[in-house]
């Protein structure tokens, strides 16, 4: 399965981490250098869960991130998941 929020659409996204090397100037150094840039992944916060929904009477199992869920509590789950296309 992919790891993609289905209330969100939130998915991984790839970046860069910069390694430097060097003593930064005010603390005696020359200063810091930039030696290469080092790929990496930024993964969003996925939870498996079922999520209660009263109109239906039933669980619903999601794989959604944190933010999905402040959603689902805000908007409510029927009108969300039902929004998404996963009722």
């Amino acid at each position: 399965m992919s790891r993609q929020c289905k209330i969100t659409g939130a998915k991984v996204h790839s970046g860069g981490r910069i390694h430097r090397s060097g003593k930064a100037k005010k603390k005696g150094g020359i200063g810091r250098h930039v030696t290469k840039v080092v790929k990496r992944q930024f993964k969003p916060n996925l939870r498996n869960k079922r999520v209660w929904v009263p109109e239906l009477g039933k669980y619903v199992r999601v794989k959604v991130s944190a933010r999905g869920l402040k959603t689902i509590d805000k908007n409510g789950a029927f009108k969300t998941l039902t929004k998404a296309g996963l009722i």
